[in-house]
């Protein structure tokens, strides 16, 4: 049997003050054969469309490397397709650093939210049309996971946090996400060790680690600051338990763990 393929893919940890931080979580769909029912950051696999070479011209922060370039275009396209948060500007307004779409501003292009989701509607074609641009440089590297060798189907993600666009509001796509709720990270990490909501460990780890922060301010320069070790966990036998291993030097509260009841 030959070995699963790695899909390339991006999430993104979009975080507001309300007061107290908070972060955008969606409940993957139960019918979905990764990750079904858990508490995750919106994000999926990356697709041709984010390599389009177009892009160069639709995005500020744009910096050129086109693999980064391509993860953050997914990050931005999947956190709208799910949730309908769409970090982008009027492209009459561009500029790094500029005010963001207000709510109204991306009414029309949120109407075509399924068609994207679907593949049926370029992303791209659909920002040209509504004379939006993407902000990729409201993103901001937060990790980088891969999934363990062996295990079904494996995934190269890139995590990135940026702050909410302040007029904007989130809604669950009814398709990849059955609920979108904004929540602080202690009070999902509560959720899941009362057994009341599902969440994988990496994600765990990546809250734990967003917790450390009381604010969105605090928790992006947090990550600015840090550089972004790549963790490929690894999965070893010790006195015949299977734990899951992952490297100190990544910064999170455990390296090592039981495999069993962990989704890696």
């Amino acid at each position: 049997m030959s070995a699963p393929t790695m899909a390339a893919a991006a999430t993104i940890l979009l975080v507001r003050d309300a007061p107290g931080l908070e972060v955008l979580m969606v409940e993957r769909h139960h019918q979905i054969d990764f990750a079904s029912g858990a508490l995750v950051f919106p994000g999926g696999k990356s697709t041709a469309g984010d390599s389009d070479p177009r892009w160069i011209d639709h995005c500020d922060g744009h910096d050129g490397d086109p693999v980064q370039c391509a993860l953050k275009i997914c990050a931005v396209r999947e956190a709208f397709e799910e949730s309908g948060v769409l970090l982008a500007r009027p492209a009459r307004a561009r500029g790094a650093g500029g005010p963001l779409a207000g709510a109204s501003q991306i009414v029309e292009i949120g109407k075509l939210r399924s068609a994207i989701d679907k593949g049926e509607h370029p992303f791209l074609d659909a920002l040209m049309t509504f004379g939006l641009v993407l902000a990729l440089d409201t993103l901001t590297p937060f990790a980088h996971w891969i999934t363990p060798e062996g295990m079904p189907k494996r995934f190269d993600t890139w995590f990135y946090i940026a702050e909410t666009p302040p007029e904007q509001a989130a809604a669950c796509d009814g398709r990849e996400a059955v609920d979108a709720c904004w929540i602080e990270p202690e009070d999902a990490l509560k959720a899941a060790r009362e057994g009341r909501r599902m969440i994988i460990f990496p994600t765990r780890l990546n809250v734990e680690k967003l917790a450390e922060s009381r604010s969105t301010r605090a928790a992006i320069e947090a990550a600015r600051a840090r550089p972004v070790v790549t963790v490929l966990p690894k999965v070893i036998e010790e006195n015949g338990v299977l734990i899951l291993s992952i490297p100190a030097e990544a910064g999170y509260s455990v390296t090592r763990e039981p495999l069993e009841g962990n989704r890696p």
